[in-house]
């Protein structure tokens, strides 16, 4: 692969392979991130946001201070696929109206080394074409379920589930320009995440 002046790397991986420890660990080497998750959750706290979701599902899906309650959601669109589009078709022209701002003003930074899309549905939704590289975050199934059984209180149920609302695991894997092996300590991710990104920027 040809050197790229300040390349976008489009960051894949299942819930739990811990694709934002890499993320931070790319952040520390001068990449600015943009987390697609980060950018639905302020989506949500739109008052237009909120009032289509409280009239499509209801007043129970808002918590007493009238935010969204994001499990409530989770519970309703990851059982139901259609409920999940509708869900989609409301908020990601927003969240990808707001990276495309983003990556705008980190490409103008001198200091951006490159730019990171930390996006769970990258290939999904099309963003990998606008990126110059992939890296995979790879874990097994044991090892996510037990980091998000400590993080988010998720069964192995609710794993699979999410699971099952992606692209197939090992085609993102195949899509990718490079796999890191995030199954041990975070000085082995960091070595592979180091040795990763050195290649991409030669």
């Amino acid at each position: 692969m040809s050197p790229i002046d300040k390349p976008t790397i489009g960051l894949m991986g299942a819930p739990g392979c811990g694709k934002s420890l890499v993320a931070n660990q790319l952040a520390s080497m001068g990449c600015v991130v943009i987390d697609a998750d980060a950018l639905a959750k302020n989506v949500l706290k739109e008052g237009d946001v909120r009032r289509q979701i409280a009239q499509w599902w209801g007043g129970g899906v808002l918590t007493p201070d009238g935010d969204i309650d994001r499990a409530k959601v989770a519970g309703i669109v990851f059982a139901d696929p259609a409920e999940r589009q509708r869900l989609e078709a409301l908020i990601h022209p927003q969240v990808h109206a707001l990276r495309e701002v983003l990556k705008r003003e980190a490409l103008q930074k001198p200091q951006t080394r490159a730019v990171v899309e930390d996006c769970p549905l990258l290939l999904e939704s099309g963003i990998d074409g606008e990126c110059d590289t992939l890296v995979y975050v790879d874990a097994p199934f044991q090892t996510r379920l037990d980091r998000v059984r400590r993080a988010r209180g998720w069964g192995a149920q609710e794993l699979r589930l999410r699971d099952k609302s992606q692209m197939p695991l090992d085609i993102k894997r195949q899509r990718a320009d490079y796999v890191i092996s995030n199954d041990a300590d975070e000085a082995h991710c960091l070595e592979q995440t180091r040795r990763v990104f050195s290649q991409i920027i030669h």
